[in-house]
């Protein structure tokens, strides 16, 4: 299993620019790593963002669904605060940005990694407009 992280950090997305292998630089992604027997996907998330960005993470939650890589691998991803650390690319990535959810667009994302950024997208915009409670906002009172 390969792990990825949406991280998010004051209503940004953490995108790492790939350069390597040769095949994939270049191209954006949701960093992470691959698991490591023993490990549960959520240790090797934490694993893998210490190694390739010197960050600590909060894995939150997963996102639904699998997206197949090279055979033998898929990709899950979860989404992850984080918690102490400026991400610098220290493997397997050449730049990272900072992406506002009008701006993700703007990178050319690895097509494996689509699927997961959209809906990390979405739960952004969710958090930037969360829906009011019933409570919030009393029915107006009958005359």
């Amino acid at each position: 299993m390969v792990v990825g992280g949406a991280v998010f950090d004051q209503g940004r997305l953490l995108a790492a620019r790939r350069s390597a292998p040769p095949e994939l630089a270049g191209r954006w992604e949701l960093p992470g790593g691959k698991a490591e027997p023993g490990e549960t996907p959520r240790q090797a998330l934490v694993r893998e963002l210490r190694e390739e960005l010197g960050v600590e993470v909060e894995p939150l939650e997963p996102l639904p669904g699998e997206w197949p890589l090279k055979p033998g691998y898929v990709l899950r991803v979860w989404t992850a605060a984080l918690r102490s650390g400026e991400p610098r690319p220290l493997e397997d990535h050449d730049e990272l940005r900072w992406l506002t959810p009008d701006r993700v667009d703007e990178v050319d994302w690895l097509d494996e990694d689509r699927p997961a950024v959209a809906e990390a997208v979405r739960r952004l915009r969710a958090a930037e407009h969360p829906r009011p409670r019933a409570a919030e906002h009393p029915r107006p009172r009958a005359r």
